[in-house]
């Protein structure tokens, strides 16, 4: 199994970031968790009733690896372990850079617009249990593909989902 370093959960982690880091890095994961069947699952975040999502998540350094932040939010958020053997990350190569929602914008440092933002995708059993990370999401939801894509409040993250077929057949 693969060693996650210090992987806080719950109100460890939300101490953690507040203390630790003034204000967000602007770049981060997107990753899209699905089955081989192309059940797509999807959270709901705890800050905003309604804006469902994939799992995300800002860089915790800027010398952190993407790999790595991909790795730690998939767990942080689900509970999912990405061991590189049984559950892989797909990098999918892929940034987008979008404009930050005003009403996160005070998480970031004065000036910041935009984010950046890589995507990644992993796909898992259909029965892994999935564990939220409260403070950050309320519930969770496996949906039809199409159906999940509808469901994100955010672009990237619909058109990722809409992308997942041609990327499983791209990386098998």
């Amino acid at each position: 199994m693969q060693n996650l370093g210090p992987c806080l959960r719950g109100d460890d982690a939300f101490r953690r970031y507040n203390n630790a880091m003034p204000h967000k890095i602007p770049e981060s994961v997107l990753v899209v968790i699905h089955t081989a069947d192309l059940e797509v699952l999807l959270i709901e975040r705890a800050d905003r009733s309604g804006f469902w999502q994939s799992v995300t998540g800002s860089l915790d350094a800027l010398d952190e690896p993407l790999h790595q932040t991909a790795t730690r939010e998939l767990f942080e958020e689900t509970g999912i372990v990405a061991d590189g053997e049984r559950i892989k990350l797909h990098d999918w190569q892929l940034s987008n850079i979008y404009e930050i929602y005003e009403t996160w914008r005070h998480r970031y440092a004065p000036g910041i617009t935009h984010n950046t933002e890589h995507v990644f995708s992993v796909c898992v059993p259909c029965d892994i249990p999935i564990v939220l990370a409260p403070r950050e999401h309320v519930q969770y939801a496996w949906l039809p593909l199409l159906e999940a894509a509808d469901r994100c409040f955010s672009g990237s993250n619909a058109e990722a989902i809409l992308q997942l077929p041609r990327r499983m057949t791209a990386t098998g």
